[in-house]
C-alpha cells in the first residue's frame, strides 16, 4: 500500500467517525430538550452540556469534512492533516494531565488509552502524509 493511499485511509476513515460523532453529539442536545426527556442517560451533562456538546459535533462536522475532502485530494489538502495531527496531540495532551491531576480516576485508564490512541492516530497523519503538488502552492 503506498503512502498516499493510507493517508487517504486515514483520513476518510477518521473525518466519517468524526462527522458521525458530530451529529450524535448534536442530536444529543435535541434529545436532552425534547419534550417528556429526562435528557441524555449516557452521557448525563446538564443543559449546559447539552449546549456545549452540540456546538463541539457541529466543529467535528466541519473537521471530519475537511478530512473527507483530504482524502479525495490529498496532495492538494496536506494541511488538513498536519492540523489534525497537531489537535490529536493536544487532545493526548490534556487527557494526560487530566489523569495526572486525579480529578477523573473512576474513569481508569481508559484516559491514558485514548492518549495513546490519539497519539498513534497523530502519528499516521504526519509520517503518511504525500508531499505536496505543485499547483497546491
Amino acid at each position: 500500500m503506498s503512502r498516499v493511499l493510507g493517508y487517504q485511509i486515514l483520513c476518510g476513515l477518521v473525518g466519517l467517525v468524526f462527522v458521525l460523532g458530530g451529529l450524535a453529539l448534536v442530536l444529543s442536545f435535541f434529545q436532552w430538550h425534547a419534550p417528556g426527556a429526562v435528557g441524555n442517560q449516557a452521557m448525563p451533562v446538564g443543559p449546559n452540556g447539552a449546549y456545549f456538546m452540540a456546538f463541539s459535533g457541529c466543529a467535528l462536522v466541519a473537521w471530519g469534512g475537511s478530512l473527507i475532502g483530504g482524502a479525495r485530494r490529498p496532495r492538494e489538502g496536506t494541511w488538513i492533516g498536519t492540523w489534525t495531527a497537531f489537535a490529536l496531540v493536544l487532545m493526548a495532551l490534556y487527557r494526560i494531565a487530566a489523569w495526572i491531576v486525579g480529578d477523573y480516576a473512576a474513569l481508569g485508564d481508559v484516559l491514558r488509552v485514548e492518549a495513546f490512541v490519539f497519539l498513534c492516530f497523530a502519528l499516521g497523519f504526519v509520517w503518511l502524509r504525500p508531499a505536496r503538488s505543485p499547483a497546491a502552492g
